[in-house]
């Protein structure tokens, strides 16, 4: 799977706002309201199933990243986006560092092979540090973009 199948292209997000792990969820999730993937109506809904998954254990990996996501009846298909955080939020990691790189999933729950697929895309691109490096440093979507496509293109950043 490709990043190119889930992530809705504008909804990505070069400088989160937010300063706090739910800020940033609700921040994504509406880049995906005002791109059109998920319903206006459903936006509360998805932030709290998100943040019951975060209850369960925060969703931050380490190193600066974090994949927050949730299956939700209201997607038909596998959706997601991407954004950055110049300052890092504290998203309470595993490793205890600031998160800088946010990837949201939300996805049907009949559909839990693209969920996997999905999650298994992202954090074999996280493990390439050039990758990492230059998302962290993206000054805008359109930089955003170009590096999700050089990773699907090549598997990783060249």
């Amino acid at each position: 799977m490709k990043f190119s199948d889930f992530v809705a292209v504008d909804s990505l997000h070069s400088n989160v706002e937010a300063d706090t792990k739910e800020g940033v969820i609700r921040e994504m999730a509406q880049s995906l309201v005002d791109a059109g993937k998920i319903a206006a109506s459903e936006l509360e809904s998805i932030v709290k199933a998100i943040m019951k998954r975060e209850d369960l254990g925060s969703t931050g990996i380490g190193r600066g990243v974090a994949v927050p996501h949730t299956k939700h009846p209201s997607v038909h298909r596998l959706v997601g986006t991407v954004a950055v955080s110049h300052g890092g939020v504290n998203f309470e990691s595993l490793d205890g560092e600031p998160v800088q790189l946010f990837f949201l999933l939300v996805s049907p729950p009949d559909r839990p092979g693209d969920h996997l697929r999905a999650l298994e895309n992202i954090s074999r691109q996280l493990r390439d540090e050039s990758f990492c490096k230059l998302l962290k440093a993206a000054k805008s979507p359109a930089d955003i973009q170009h590096l999700l496509e050089e990773a699907d293109g090549h598997g990783v950043v060249s």
